[in-house]
C-alpha cells in the first residue's frame, strides 16, 4: 500500500497551524496545544522542518516559529520531501536507483511515467490547498468505505 507515515500526516498538521499565524511565530507549545500533537512530536517535527527550509525559527523570549513563505508557495511535494524522502514507488522511480535489472525490466519505465505523475500532481497541491477545510467527495467517501470494509 501506498501511504504516507504518521509523522509526514502530523508533520503536514503543524505546517497547517503555522499558516494560520499569517508569518507570526508560534511557540512549540503553542502549536502543540492547538493541534493536539505531544510537544516531543512537534518538536522533532519542527527540528526537520526547519531543516529542510519549510520553517524559519528564532530564539529568545519572543522565539518561535514560522513558515519559511507562504502556504502558497510551499508544495504538498516539498512536505514529502522534507519529511518522508522524495516519492519513489519502484527502485527505479528515485534518482539514485540501484536495481541491477533495470535495464531487462519491461515495466521499470511505465512505473517512472506513474511516479512522475503522481509528483505532478503533488507539485500542484499547496499547503494552502491542505489546509482547507472541504468536503470529502461523495464518490470517494462511498469508496472508501468500501475499502475499508473489505479490509
Amino acid at each position: 500500500m501506498l501511504r504516507m507515515s504518521k509523522l509526514t500526516d502530523y508533520g503536514t498538521m503543524v505546517l497547517a497551524e503555522l499558516a494560520t499565524h499569517g508569518g507570526g511565530l508560534s511557540t512549540a507549545s503553542q502549536v502543540a496545544d492547538s493541534t493536539h500533537l505531544t510537544l516531543t512530536t512537534v518538536s522533532k517535527l519542527l527540528k526537520s522542518l526547519t531543516h529542510a527550509g519549510l520553517v524559519v525559527s528564532a530564539r529568545g523570549v519572543q522565539g518561535g516559529y514560522a513558515l519559511a513563505r507562504p502556504a502558497t508557495a510551499i508544495s504538498a511535494a516539498e512536505i514529502l520531501d522534507a519529511l518522508e524522502g522524495p516519492v519513489a514507488l519502484t527502485d527505479c522511480s528515485s534518482s539514485h536507483s540501484t536495481c541491477d535489472l533495470e535495464s531487462f525490466c519491461r515495466v521499470g519505465s511505465a512505473w517512472q511515467r506513474i511516479n512522475h505523475s503522481i509528483r505532478q500532481a503533488l507539485e500542484g497541491i499547496t499547503l494552502a490547498d491542505l489546509q482547507t477545510r472541504r468536503e470529502t467527495l461523495p464518490g470517494l467517501r462511498a469508496e472508501l468505505r468500501r475499502a475499508a470494509a473489505s479490509s
